[in-house]
């Protein structure tokens, strides 16, 4: 276990902090940390900068309400620079953007791997760039009925797909099936405002391998 004391602040007394999403490892922001706002983070299990522009002690969340919940704190090897995974309330970058780091500058032609958290990032793309002839700007563009009728039809093509595969001894109607369903799942999640990190949170709160779980009627 590394002490604060073991840590090699620079000459302004910071030391850099690359905040990182626990669910899905993306970097949403890098900011800086002094000896006492890294005690306070420590201490309130949520994240707190020193802001260099009002030289000044900054609670992420204080004011937009986007806290950040500490999960860990790690140092690299030379102990003068921390990662710091969390649980985010909110977009984590000032502009509304999940992350801080929007702006490509360069990306290989080779295909990238496919990530859930990039593919939500691609149809969150499609709501607020619309893109004449596709798909997904569409459903946007039709709204919540169109998009609820999606996720039932996708929903009755999985069942039928499953009940298809197990006559045939096969899974590939299913695949298919359930591919479509977790892309309308995630256009519906765009449209409503609900991350990833939502509902892995909601799952990580829940006890859904051997209990059953069903959510109270609304009164």
């Amino acid at each position: 276990m590394t002490g604060i004391e073991q840590l090699k602040f620079d000459a302004q007394e910071l030391i850099p902090c690359v905040v990182q999403d626990y669910y899905t490892k993306k970097v949403l922001t890098v900011a800086y940390m002094n000896r006492e706002s890294l005690e306070i983070s420590m201490k309130e299990g949520r994240t707190c900068f020193w802001s260099r522009s009002r030289q000044e002690l900054w609670r992420k969340g204080e004011t937009s309400g986007n806290v950040q919940k500490i999960v860990s704190i790690t140092a690299d090897c030379d102990c003068d620079a921390l990662t710091v995974e969390v649980v985010k309330s909110g977009p984590a970058c000032h502009t509304g953007e999940e992350s801080c780091f929007f702006n490509t500058i360069y990306q290989s032609e080779e295909k990238s791997p496919f990530s859930m958290d990039a593919l939500y990032d691609l149809i969150a793309g499609r709501k607020t760039c619309p893109v004449e002839g596709s798909y997904t700007t569409y459903l946007f563009q039709k709204g919540l009925d169109k998009i609820l009728k999606k996720v039932g039809e996708e929903s009755t093509e999985v069942i039928i797909g499953a009940m298809n595969d197990a006559a045939r001894g096969k899974n590939e109607e299913a695949i298919f099936e359930i591919a479509d369903l977790a892309y309308h799942l995630l256009v519906l999640m765009v449209h409503q405002g609900i991350t990833l990190a939502d509902v892995l949170d909601e799952l990580a709160g829940r006890h859904v391998v051997d209990k059953k779980v069903k959510q109270e009627t609304l009164k």
